[in-house]
């Protein structure tokens, strides 16, 4: 099956959406080698984030609760990716050139995933995010259960009025 072109096999596992982006982003890499060599590393990194991590970031909220070994081949697409900005050789390590370059602003894709959905929680509890995702999500203070909890008490999200 396959909707909003991430593909599910029949028990609904995601193992074959994740293979078929990892191909086609080391496809975009290794075209984008050959033009990577002739431009700068400001050049090639907006190419990555174009090319590569444009796909990485899509629909990744779905990625979230998958087991690491799942995500990690995505990561090595981005180690990939980032190997080629940073002009460094198949077995130098990426988390400490990463650390190094200024203009790369790349979290580990695991931590991508979790910023995107922290981010868009944020959105929701500040009443900025799409309606429909505001009507889909009850914040604790407003649930009767849920009320005892401290959590509760010191929530202001549902409150806040739109500027």
């Amino acid at each position: 099956m396959r909707d909003l072109g991430v593909t599910h096999d029949t028990e609904l596992s995601v193992q074959q959406h994740v293979n078929k982006v990892a191909r086609i982003c080391l496809f975009h890499i290794c075209r984008l080698k050959q033009v990577c060599r002739l431009v700068g590393s400001r050049v090639s990194a907006r190419l990555m984030s174009a090319f590569v991590l444009s796909r990485l970031d899509y629909c990744n909220a779905m990625l979230a609760s998958l087991p690491k070994s799942t995500v990690a081949l995505l990561q090595l697409v981005q180690n990939a990716g980032a190997r080629l900005v940073a002009r460094l050789g198949p077995r130098d390590r990426v988390t400490s050139a990463l650390q190094h370059l200024d203009d790369l602003h790349w979290l580990l894709l695991s931590w991508r995933i979790m910023y995107r959905l922290y981010l868009l929680m944020h959105l929701v509890s500040i009443r900025r995010a799409p309606s429909y995702l505001m009507e889909s999500v009850t914040a604790t203070a407003d649930l009767s259960s849920m009320s005892h909890l401290h959590s509760a008490s010191s929530c202001h999200c549902g409150k806040q009025k739109l500027m």
